[in-house]
Formats: C-alpha cells, structure tokens, sequence
C-alpha cells in the first residue's frame, strides 16, 4: 500500500514536472519563429494577457493574437497598446 501510494506521488510529480517544462518552452520569445512573434518589448507587454486567456494557444502567434483580440476589454492596457500600434 505504501509503494503504491510512493508511486503515485512520484508519478504525479514526473507528469507535473513535463507539463510545467513544456509550458516553460511555449512561453520563451521567438520559439515559434514566427514574422507576426513581435518584438521582445512587445511580447514582454503581453506575456501576462498571453498566459493568462490564450496559453493553449501558443506557440502559435497568429491563434495567440486571435485570441488576444478576442479577450480584448480584458487586456492589460500595455498589451492593448501593443494591438493598437499593429492596427490591431
């Protein structure tokens, strides 16, 4: 019973552990490559809106800012600038 137990914990740290690292590697600038990723002043404005409404979204910029301009009169209002600046 107490390995059982032992293992479960484990295996909930290890699957716990994966989920976090993967979502650390979503959030990193430029990991999508993408021309529409902004620029590091830009994506800094917006990480806490990003991570916050769309983060199922990333690494895809363009689902991002779709969703983004979905959750717009949520946004921060850094991030909202950000929108506004690309015609957004």
């Amino acid at each position: 019973m107490k390995r059982t137990a032992a293992a479960v914990a484990l295996l909930t740290i290890l699957v716990n552990g994966a989920a976090l690292a993967q979502t650390d590697e979503r959030l990193q600038p430029g990991r999508s490559g993408s021309l529409f990723s902004g620029t590091p002043e830009e994506q800094a404005a917006c990480r806490p809106d990003s991570t916050k409404y769309c983060l199922d979204e990333m690494p895809d910029s363009l689902r991002v800012l779709a969703c983004l301009q979905q959750h717009r009169t949520k946004l921060r209002k850094a991030c909202l600038q950000v929108l506004e600046a690309h015609g957004q």
